[in-house]
């Protein structure tokens, strides 16, 4: 039996690990990104904060590919800013992107996990939506508002078969990881004293899906103990 997962921000980075790692281990992926997807057989360039393309997107996947058994929500971006600098635009983007990329999709696929009454959904948040930090505040708020919607999703869905959770990386060696965050001070300040790979952080997305049927409106935050 097909079993078919809908990744966002598949085009690199997590996303495009996660896309990877569920591959193997027998789903049929469908990626969403703004960028066109290298060797994925379901790509769909699609802008997640836009919720007619979500939409239309979604019933392409449920036509041609089948019903959606899963929904891992990756894509976004990251902007280091102190808070007098960041306009009101640049507030918005990233709620549009990080909240609102997670609030279309899940509505988009939702009803049919609850008419089947089975079906996994994990966000992408950070480690700094639990955290905070400077100069950080639009991307730490989008990330912790992403937590709430998961706790209380996962509250809300979890007598309908529906298992919502998610993933709050820590310092991932990913595209959007700052140059400040590569340095050897900076590593050195973590427990682990290294980043952590996309692949480690794809391996806990997939335990939520594939292993994790007790848990529901939980937070699994792979850090390299930058959070203990």
């Amino acid at each position: 039996m097909t079993r078919v997962a809908v990744v966002t921000g598949a085009a690199s980075g997590i996303g495009m690990a996660v896309c990877r790692a569920l591959q193997e281990s027998g789903w049929t992926v469908c990626g969403f990104d703004l960028a066109p997807i290298a060797d994925l057989e379901h790509s769909f360039v699609c802008d997640v904060a836009d919720r007619d393309a979500v939409d239309a997107a979604v019933a392409e996947v449920q036509r041609t590919v089948g019903p959606i058994d899963a929904l891992v929500t990756a894509a976004g971006y990251y902007e280091f800013s102190p808070f007098s600098e960041i306009t009101e635009e640049s507030w918005n983007r990233m709620m549009r992107v990080h909240i609102g990329g997670l609030v279309g999709p899940v509505r988009a696929v939702l009803p049919g996990m609850v008419e089947r009454g089975a079906g996994a959904i994990v966000a992408i948040s950070s480690e700094l939506g639990i955290a905070g930090t400077e100069s950080e505040a639009h991307y730490s708020a989008a990330k912790g508002a992403i937590l709430g919607f998961v706790r209380s999703l996962g509250s809300e869905v979890a007598g309908q078969g529906v298992r919502v959770n998610a993933v709050a990386p820590g310092p991932t060696d990913t595209p959007l990881l700052p140059a400040e965050q590569r340095t050897p001070e900076y590593l050195a300040s973590l427990p682990a004293r290294a980043l952590a790979q996309p692949g480690d952080i794809a391996q806990a997305v997939q335990f939520l899906i594939d292993e994790g049927g007790f848990c529901f409106g939980e937070v699994i935050s792979p850090n390299m103990g930058a959070v203990i």
